[in-house]
């Protein structure tokens, strides 16, 4: 609870600072679209809409062998049938050798502020998980709160609403998708990485009860935009094992999100709390450690160290994380593991060698509840692209 008061704090002094602010050019730097968006908002009447994205990187942990990667390439492909109708996709390689598809979705344009939208799509929680192109976020590697709490890439395949009132400065989405799978293969929920395990990515996926998901996000202020979003719902069981008690746990999962910039400085943080209900029955079943509660959040501020006048950009910047997969762990019915419990602090630098093209390193000191634990800190470098 210390955590989120600190937060609605400092989110609060952010709102404050912004009103008394007037816009100027660098708000338009806010993040405000992701690939799918610039596809959806393209000027072509109509044909074909090409784009990629792509991340190769450098980790090092201390007294450790580093690891070269070439993380992922995202082929973005869109086709516009009509005004009305458009396809967007995304299909990505990972460390060379795995196969996904990210995003798959058709969208049906009645109005700005009424699109129907359906297939495989982002779940609109916190930042990152829609917003992960390389040149849109600081730091190398993704936040640990989009990994661990949020489990980014978070995709599924559903139907749904999204759409922009103008007047009220407000977007909207809600989808019903399909939920985690409770079983993954042979993987199970719990552990250091809460529910990412159960992401079926849209690949023969099982579905017995539908999962509700929605975001609000505003931007009427100048320089500064406000998420809110939550998702309701069950994992997804097997057939023959739906009778089963613990077969399934239900998942209450709720984020607050914001991002602001002015002139060279800008900001951003979350919070995502997740409470999970018969997790102990899912822990007996399947010898599990799920948590009855799941929750992170982190802050971050950057710096533009380059004139305004430049294309580039050199952001200093740092940010500090506590997150944490057995936030509540008595109603699960095991014992709290406090390795899950950790925090992380990452300063580095954001170079912006064109637009479109970033090369980035960083520094990060890594900590956990654990006593006499000692976690490596970790340099990272690489480069990202989007266009």
């Amino acid at each position: 609870m210390r955590y989120f008061l600190l937060y609605v704090i400092l989110f609060s002094c952010f709102i404050l600072q912004a009103q008394t602010v007037s816009q100027d050019t660098s708000a338009t730097r806010n993040q405000q679209r992701n690939a799918a968006q610039n596809i959806l908002n393209g000027t072509n009447s109509k044909g074909i809409t090409l784009g990629a994205y792509a991340e190769v990187h450098y980790n090092q942990p201390e007294a450790l062998n580093g690891e070269l990667d070439v993380h992922r390439i995202v082929l973005l492909m869109g086709y516009k049938f009509s005004d009305r109708v458009q396809f967007v996709t995304e299909i990505e390689y990972e460390h060379v050798k795995e196969l996904y598809i990210e995003q798959a979705f058709l969208n049906y344009n009645l109005n700005r502020s009424f699109n129907i939208r359906g297939g495989l799509m982002l779940v609109p929680m916190g930042i990152v998980n829609e917003y992960h192109e390389p040149t849109t976020f600081n730091g190398v590697e993704r936040p640990f709160v989009d990994k661990s709490i949020v489990p980014s890439t978070w995709r599924e395949i559903g139907i749904g609403l999204t759409g922009t009132f103008d007047d009220l400065s407000m977007r909207y989405q809600a989808y019903l998708f399909n939920g985690f799978a409770s079983v993954n293969d042979d993987k199970v929920l719990g552990g250091s990485n809460g529910l990412r395990n159960g992401r079926q990515k849209g690949a023969e996926s099982i579905i017995n009860s539908p999962n509700l998901s929605f975001k609000i996000d505003y931007y009427g202020l100048p320089g500064l935009r406000i998420g809110a979003s939550g998702y309701f719902g069950r994992t997804q069981a097997e057939n023959d094992l739906q009778s089963i008690a613990g077969s399934d746990v239900g998942i209450s999962m709720f984020g607050l999100d914001a991002r602001y910039i002015r002139k060279r400085f800008s900001a951003r943080g979350q919070y995502i709390h997740a409470l999970i209900s018969d997790s102990n029955l899912y822990n007996s079943l399947n010898a599990a450690d799920l948590g009855s509660e799941l929750r992170g959040w982190y802050l971050e501020g950057a710096y533009n160290l380059l004139p305004t006048s430049k294309q580039q950009r050199l952001d200093a910047f740092v940010r500090y994380e506590d997150y944490d997969t057995h936030a509540a762990t008595a109603e699960a019915g095991i014992d709290k593991n406090s390795a899950f419990d950790r925090t992380a602090l990452t300063f580095g630098l954001s170079y912006h060698v064109a637009l479109g093209a970033v090369v980035k390193a960083d520094y990060q000191i890594l900590d956990n509840a654990f006593q006499g634990s000692t976690l490596p800190n970790q340099f990272n470098f690489g480069f990202g692209i989007w266009f």
